[in-house]
C-alpha cells in the first residue's frame, strides 16, 4: 500500500487540469470528490515562463488555503500531444508550450517524494468516466473532451490504454473531411478542424452570425433560434458522429462519454451527433455503442487528474 501523506486517512492526489482556455488546480480524494479547487483563465502568451508562472500562482494559492489536506500524489491532465511518459508538452492548444518540461517542473516544485504522473487530458477524462462516471461498470469505454480541441482517452478490457507514445485515443485528428478545413494538427478536415469551439464560431460568423465569437454565445444563439448558430452546431455534431463511428468500428466500445464545453449544449450537439452516428453506423456491433454525456460534470477534469495517480497507486 502506497505510503498516506494525506491528514484525512485516505489517499488524498493535488490535480492538475491544463487545457486552452482554463488551469484549474485541486485536492481530489480516492471517490472522487473534489474538496477544494480553483482556476484560472490559460494565458495567451507565448512565453513559456508566463505560463508557468500562471500555474504556479494557482496552485501556491490553492496550497495556501487553510483547510487544504495534505497529499499523497500528483496527478496532471494535459492537452496532447506530449512526450510520455517523460511529460514534455506540445499542446496544440496552448502555443508557448512545445517540449516544456511540465512534469518534471510540477514534480519538483510540489512533488516532496510523492509520486506524479501525467496524461493527455482527454484520457484523465476517461479514466474518471471508468470508474466514477457514465462508464462505470463497463470494459472497454471512449473519453472525449469537446471544448477548446477535441481530444479523447480509452479504457479498453477495463484497462487504461496509451499507444506507443501515449497518444492512443486522440480521435479529434479521425479524418472526417478530406477537403474540409485546416486543423491545428496540420492536417486537414479532423474532427478537431470542424468541432472546437473556435471552429465553431468561425463558422457561424461565416453563416452570417454576428454575436460573440465563442462556442458559449453561438450555443445562446442556437437556443432562441439563429440559423447560423444551429448550423455550426449540426456540423459540429455530424463530424463527432463520423469520428465516433469510425472509433467504434475500430475499438468495438460499449460506451462513449463526452466532456467539454460544446458538450454543455446539450440536445444542440447531441441531437445531430446521433442522428449522424445511427446514419452510418451500419453493423450490429458498431450500433449497440451508447453515446452519453461525461456525468462527472465541469469538474470532471480535476477528478481525472486524480485518477492517473489513483490507477498507479492501485
Amino acid at each position: 500500500a502506497a505510503r498516506l501523506w494525506s491528514d484525512r486517512g485516505v489517499t488524498v492526489v493535488l490535480a492538475l487540469d491544463i487545457g486552452g482556455t482554463k488551469l484549474a488546480a485541486g485536492l481530489v480524494d480516492e471517490a472522487g470528490t473534489v474538496l477544494v479547487h480553483d482556476r484560472a483563465m490559460t494565458p495567451g502568451s507565448l512565453d513559456p515562463e508566463e505560463l508557468w508562472a500562471a500555474v504556479t500562482r494557482l496552485v501556491d494559492d490553492l496550497l495556501a488555503h487553510p483547510d487544504v489536506p495534505l497529499y499523497d500524489g500528483i496527478g496532471i491532465g494535459c492537452g496532447g500531444p506530449m512526450q510520455w511518459p517523460e511529460g514534455l508538452v506540445s499542446p496544440i492548444n496552448i502555443h508557448g508550450w512545445r517540449d516544456f518540461p511540465l512534469l518534471e517542473r510540477v514534480s519538483d516544485r510540489y512533488g516532496g517524494g510523492r509520486p506524479a504522473v501525467i496524461h493527455n487530458d482527454a484520457v484523465a477524462l476517461a479514466l474518471a468516466e471508468h470508474r466514477w462516471g457514465a462508464g462505470q461498470g463497463h470494459d472497454h469505454v471512449l473519453g472525449m473532451v469537446v471544448s477548446t480541441g477535441v481530444g479523447g482517452g480509452l479504457v479498453l478490457g477495463g484497462r487504461r490504454i496509451d499507444g506507443g507514445t501515449g497518444n492512443a485515443g486522440h480521435v479529434g485528428h479521425i479524418v472526417v473531411d478530406p477537403l474540409g478545413p485546416a486543423c491545428p494538427c496540420g492536417g486537414r478536415g479532423c474532427v478537431e478542424a470542424i468541432a472546437r469551439g473556435p471552429a465553431l464560431a468561425e463558422y457561424a460568423v461565416s453563416r452570417g452570425w454576428q454575436g460573440e465569437e465563442t462556442g458559449v454565445a453561438v450555443a445562446e444563439g442556437a437556443r432562441v433560434g439563429d440559423a447560423a448558430c444551429l448550423a455550426a452546431f449540426e456540423r459540429a455534431g455530424r463530424a463527432v458522429g463520423l469520428g465516433i463511428v469510425s472509433a467504434c468500428a475500430a475499438l468495438d466500445l460499449d460506451v462513449v462519454t463526452i466532456g467539454g464545453g460544446i458538450s454543455q449544449a446539450g440536445e444542440l450537439f447531441f441531437a445531430p451527433l446521433r442522428r449522424t452516428f445511427d446514419e452510418y453506423a451500419g453493423l450490429a456491433f458498431v450500433r449497440r455503442c451508447e453515446i452519453v454525456p461525461a456525468r462527472l460534470g465541469p469538474l470532471a477534469g480535476l477528478s481525472g487528474a486524480a485518477a492517473l495517480v489513483l490507477d498507479d497507486l492501485a
